[in-house]
């Protein structure tokens, strides 16, 4: 599978790559290149303590134990979303999104690394995600507009790295069903993204991808502000590729050239007037970013993921995209040890056990898809003769 060794180290590599983008970038989430330099004394190279020591009051809207290796809801949807496969073995919908992740959101207690408690990962996730509950627990809305009327962010996209695996070589599938099940989470460019970033981690796990497979898949995909704004940002990292720029500057391309449709503004705890509602032109800034992370260290899965660490703001989302679509074109071996070491003491995981559930999960997919494949083609044939 691309240029790892088979199917299990790419799964392995995305999941495990997704991990420790999260934790790395939950430290720096929120923050400015300059804050965070000045916090840690330098750019940030692996797992940091939190911006503040007293995390618990610092900001009481977010009381949360960011760094020191503790992945964020990132990871916790993401594993949930795995369990489900786990449960299904199949493809999913929207209405699994209702019948089997929001159940386990809100009535199955797990360790949550930055609550420090055994808690629900509802009493975790921000307001974009407790609107899932919301509308499709409590307001029985159709699964597949529940999203409409939703705070427009990074929320559905954060967790689809396993709808790219479990349509692994095929980043159309992926597409298609991570926009599906995305309806019951988000709409406009947050459901879109969610889609696009299902199909890179497709991509990435074809056998034979490499970074430039990757970008064509996703260039062919996307649509309105998600393709602009991808488009803008891939081609400023091809157009100072010559320049040697360090690796501050990288980051200064990248935010340079998504701003324009990034609608939360140059403060990011301080969102303008018209954050985060739908339109056609803008785009989620984490996509975009976390993919020219990707361009710009040619799928180096430290750099690109330490890059994104760096450029602050939503971090850890950008980090976790990142590091997931290097973990699938590279594997286990392109994901630091001392990093899963750390992360999997800190945040109570084993990243292994995750995988080999996922891997087992994808081989079952991959051969029902088959075999529909080949009824299709008999009905083809029928239908032709």
């Amino acid at each position: 599978m691309s240029s790892a060794t088979g199917l299990a180290d790419a799964v392995y590599g995305v999941l495990a790559g997704a991990a420790v983008g999260d934790a790395l970038g939950g430290a720096t989430e929120g923050w400015t290149p300059e804050q965070i330099t000045e916090r840690w004394g330098g750019r940030v190279t692996g797992v940091v303590p939190p911006y503040y020591e007293n995390w618990r009051t610092a900001r009481p809207i977010a009381p949360y134990h960011k760094g020191d290796g503790h992945v964020t809801d990132d990871t916790l949807m993401t594993h949930a979303l795995i369990e489900v496969y786990a449960e299904r073995r199949d493809h999913l919908d929207a209405f699994h999104v209702a019948s089997d992740l929001v159940p386990k959101m809100i009535g199955e207690l797990r360790w949550v690394p930055e609550l420090e408690a055994e808690a629900l990962i509802l009493q975790r996730v921000f307001l974009a995600e407790k609107w899932m509950v919301a509308k499709l627990h409590y307001g029985h809305v159709d699964p597949r507009e529940a999203g409409v009327g939703n705070i427009v962010n990074c929320g559905a996209t954060m967790y689809m790295a396993p709808v790219g695996l479990v349509n692994a070589g095929d980043p159309v599938g992926a597409y298609r069903e991570a926009i599906d099940m995305a309806g019951a989470h988000q709409s406009s460019y947050g459901r879109e993204a969610a889609g696009v970033f299902a199909a890179a981690v497709a991509a990435s796990v074809t056998p034979g991808a490499t970074v430039g497979s990757v970008m064509d898949a996703v260039r062919s995909l996307a649509h309105d502000g998600t393709a602009a704004a991808i488009e803008a940002v891939l081609t400023a990292v091809e157009e100072t590729a010559s320049e040697d720029l360090d690796d501050a500057a990288i980051g200064e391309v990248i935010r340079a050239a998504v701003a324009p449709y990034d609608t939360v503004g140059e403060t990011y705890r301080a969102p303008a007037m018209d954050a985060r509602l739908p339109s056609r032109t803008k785009s989620i800034e984490e996509l975009p970013a976390a993919l020219g992370f990707v361009l710009a260290y040619d799928g180096d899965l430290r750099a690109a993921v330490l890059g994104a660490v760096n450029y602050g703001r939503d971090s850890d989302s950008i980090a976790t995209m990142a590091g997931a679509i290097c973990g699938g074109l590279h594997g286990a071996a392109a994901v630091p040890r001392e990093w899963t070491e750390t992360i999997e003491t800190a945040s109570r995981l084993d990243l292994g056990a995750v995988a080999e559930t996922m891997t087992t999960v994808v081989q079952d997919v991959l051969a029902a898809d088959a075999e529909r494949a080949r009824a299709r083609a008999s009905v083809i044939d029928a239908l032709q003769a």
